[in-house]
């Protein structure tokens, strides 16, 4: 009972600092809070070496790290670059910009890190609008609505999903089928929102100054041939019976036997605090979940009417969770307090994370990332002004998927 009692006190904390952000007094983000969490459960929650070991899914991490060095490869060549140079070219039509950068943002984001899409078209994104002097701010915002809306389409467009995907054994190709519909209907719904509220009537913008420190790559066909190249194979083989795991640290162990590109440059570019943020949360759960507190709790709801699977509780349950302690910290907790066995749970789990992401800034690492490089330039996206949009498109996007759900069952 001590020992249960612990758990929860060291759950609760560790929540609440996921929740705020940051401790007061010390320097430790997310990630460190995490961490210092699972230490906690080692040291005073009686939680082993082994019981932790257990406790972290290693496919969900083998899976992430394979995909973060196959896009440091890509970001290595130019790609990224290149492609968003290609964007800035299309801004003689802000109609047909808007619609490219989103429908460009929204498909990388499906396949690749929606974080590393973010952090390099921001910066350039703002650049040629403010040198025809228009106002950058909708545009930005639709950049990270659509990365987030996109990663919802497959099994491995974020963190959050590959989690889902690896934990509750889900098909690549069955998860592709039953989510492409609602991302679609959620990009068109964006666009349209965002058109006619912000873009259509695009104000001048001449106050802001360039002051990027955008680090740029030069572009390398070859490279970046053989980065596409393989990540058409490893997509492809998802479909296979093979563990998907597996294909990705193939696929980054070819990157890393490199002749151009040096071990700790491509590695560098790994987001080492995501996997950090995860392995402690999986530790973290994994001890309350142990104590069986969880599943009283759910059985408890139950009770009280409020059944936590249903569709339209799931759904808003996890999107008002994202916004208020990050949508991996939600879906890590859901996971382990659903029943991923019905049908439908883990695919409403997965897409409204995603989209229950761009409710308001504090929604998705990938918001946060557009609003930071915004403010470097001096251009301020504030609260409201993510959120005047970012309501309505969300909202839009969960309301399409509760009906998908009830069509599709």
């Amino acid at each position: 009972m001590g020992h249960t009692n612990i758990i929860l006190a060291i759950f609760g904390l560790t929540y609440l600092g996921i929740a705020i952000g940051r401790i007061p007094g010390l320097k430790l983000n997310r990630p460190g809070i995490a961490l210092l969490g699972a230490i906690g459960m080692m040291i005073f929650g009686g939680v082993t070496t082994a019981d932790a070991v257990s406790y972290v899914n290693w496919p969900t991490i083998f899976l992430l790290f394979g995909f973060f060095v196959i896009s440091a490869q890509l970001r290595l060549s130019g790609f990224y670059d290149i492609v968003a140079v290609s964007l800035a070219n299309q801004l003689k039509h802000p109609a047909r910009f808007l619609l490219v950068l989103m429908l460009v943002a929204g498909g990388l984001s499906a396949f690749l890190n929606n974080d590393v899409v973010c952090f390099v078209f921001a910066p350039i994104t703002a650049v040629a609008l403010l040198q025809r002097q228009l106002n950058p701010v909708p545009f930005l915002i639709a950049l990270a609505i659509a990365s987030n809306i996109g990663a919802a389409a497959t099994l491995i467009g974020n963190p959050q999903n590959m989690m889902i995907g690896e934990v509750a054994h889900l098909s690549f190709g069955s998860y592709l089928l039953w989510s492409i519909v609602p991302v679609i209907f959620a990009m068109g719904a964006a666009y349209g929102i965002i058109w006619l509220m912000s873009c259509r009537n695009p104000q001048t913008f001449s106050s802001a100054q360039d002051k990027s420190s955008q680090q740029t790559y030069p572009f390398n066909r070859i490279h970046t041939i053989k980065g596409m190249v393989i990540l058409v194979v490893v997509v492809g083989l998802f479909f296979s019976p093979l563990p998907k795991e597996i294909i990705a640290l193939a696929a980054a162990g070819i990157h890393l036997a490199s002749r151009k590109f040096r071990t700790e440059d491509l590695l560098g570019l790994v987001d080492w605090p995501i996997l950090v943020l995860f392995m402690g949360l999986f530790v973290v759960t994994g001890a309350f979940q142990s104590t069986g507190c969880g599943l009283h709790a759910v059985q408890r709801l139950a009770q009280a009417g409020f059944d936590l699977n249903a569709p339209v509780n799931l759904v808003l349950t996890t999107a008002v969770l994202s916004n208020l302690i990050s949508n991996s910290a939600a879906v890590m907790l859901l996971l382990k307090m659903t029943d991923l066995s019905q049908h439908a749970v883990p695919y409403l789990l997965a897409l409204s994370n995603s989209f229950g992401g761009n409710f308001v800034i504090i929604g998705a690492v990938s918001n946060l990332i557009v609003v930071q490089r915004a403010r470097d330039m001096d251009i301020k996206i504030g609260f409201w002004d993510f959120a005047r949009l970012g309501i309505p498109v969300t909202l839009t996007a969960l309301g399409a998927l509760l009906v998908w759900a009830v069509l599709i069952h």
